[in-house]
C-alpha cells in the first residue's frame, strides 16, 4: 500500500483541516512550506496533503459563492471533520493544536509561540490560560490566512500591524469565539475603533463611520472618513456572518446603540437576545 492509498485517520484529518484554516487558499499546493513540513509528520507526501486541503475547500460556502469548488470529489470523512469544527470551534481548534504538538514531539506552548514566563504556575489556572492562548493563536492564524494577510478596510499587509478582530465581542458569545465567520482582519487602529463602536461593517460589507468619530480631529478624514461606504476586502473563505455583523451594528456601533438606549455602561446583550 502506498502513502497515497493509505486511509486517513481522524487525527490526520484534524491536523490537515488545521492547516487548511491557516493556509491562504491561493497557497494550497505541494510546494507550500507548511504543507511540506506537515507531510512527513503524518506519513504522507506533500502532494497528498495538498490534495486533502483542496478536498476541504470543496466544502467551503464562501468559495462556493465565488464558484470556486476546490476538488470535485472527496471523502465522507472530510465532511465529518468540517462539521465537527463548525459545530465546536472552541474545542476542535484546541484539540487540533494539541495533536499537532504531540506529532511534532513538542509541547503545545512551544508550537503556538506562548511565552512560558507569562504563564501561571502549574495547575488548573495555567491549563485554562494555555487553552485560551492556544485558541487565540489558531484564531489569528485562521483570520489572517482568510484575508490573505491584509486589513480588510485599508489593505495594509504588514502582519505586525494586523489583528484578528471579533465581530461579536469575545465576552458575549462563547460558542462563536473561535468561529472564523466571527472574525475580521483589521489593522490595530481600525480594530480599536471597531471594538469601541466608532466604525462598523454593514450587512452589504461596507464601512460605516460613527458621528462620534467625525467630531474628533481633522486627521480622521484620511484615516477613517476616506473609507466610509467603501466595500471591505472580502476573505477568500469564512465569509463574515450577517448575523454577527447585524449584532455589531445594533449593539456595538455607537450610533445604533444611541438609538437603542445603550450608550453607557459598555453593555452588550448576549447573542439571540430579545433585547431591542
Amino acid at each position: 500500500m502506498t502513502l497515497h492509498d493509505k486511509r486517513w485517520s481522524r487525527e490526520e484529518l484534524i491536523v490537515a483541516f488545521n492547516l487548511y484554516c491557516k493556509t491562504p487558499f491561493t497557497k494550497i499546493n505541494s510546494s507550500n512550506k507548511a504543507v511540506k513540513e506537515l507531510a512527513p509528520i503524518i506519513g504522507r507526501s506533500a502532494s497528498a496533503v495538498a490534495l486533502k486541503l483542496a478536498n476541504f475547500a470543496r466544502l467551503d460556502p464562501a468559495l462556493q459563492e465565488r464558484n470556486i469548488s476546490g476538488m470535485s470529489h472527496g471523502s465522507k470523512e472530510e465532511s465529518v471533520i468540517w462539521n465537527e469544527f463548525n459545530g465546536n470551534w472552541e474545542e476542535l481548534a484546541y484539540q487540533s493544536e494539541q495533536i499537532l504538538a504531540r506529532l511534532r514531539n513538542d509541547t503545545v506552548e512551544n508550537t503556538t509561540d506562548i511565552i512560558k514566563e507569562d504563564l501561571p504556575a502549574e495547575g488548573r489556572e495555567r491549563e485554562s490560560v494555555v487553552r485560551i492562548r492556544v485558541n487565540q493563536y489558531f484564531f489569528r492564524k485562521t483570520i489572517l490566512a482568510s484575508y490573505d494577510n491584509r486589513c480588510c478596510i485599508t489593505g495594509i499587509s504588514l502582519p505586525e500591524l494586523l489583528v484578528a478582530s471579533h465581530i461579536v465581542p469575545w465576552a458575549v458569545d462563547k460558542k462563536n469565539r473561535m468561529n472564523p465567520c466571527n472574525g475580521l482582519c483589521l489593522n490595530a487602529l481600525h480594530d480599536r475603533a471597531f471594538d469601541a463602536g466608532l466604525i462598523t461593517i454593514t450587512p452589504d460589507y461596507t464601512v460605516r463611520i460613527s458621528e462620534n468619530l467625525r467630531r474628533k480631529h481633522s486627521i480622521i478624514d484620511s484615516l477613517f472618513t476616506f473609507y466610509e461606504n467603501k466595500r471591505i476586502i472580502l476573505p477568500q473563505r469564512f465569509l463574515p456572518s450577517i448575523e454577527f455583523i447585524e449584532y455589531h451594528n445594533k449593539y456595538v456601533f455607537l450610533d445604533r446603540k444611541a438609538e437603542h438606549g445603550r450608550v453607557t455602561g459598555g453593555y452588550h446583550p448576549p447573542m439571540n437576545s430579545d433585547a431591542t
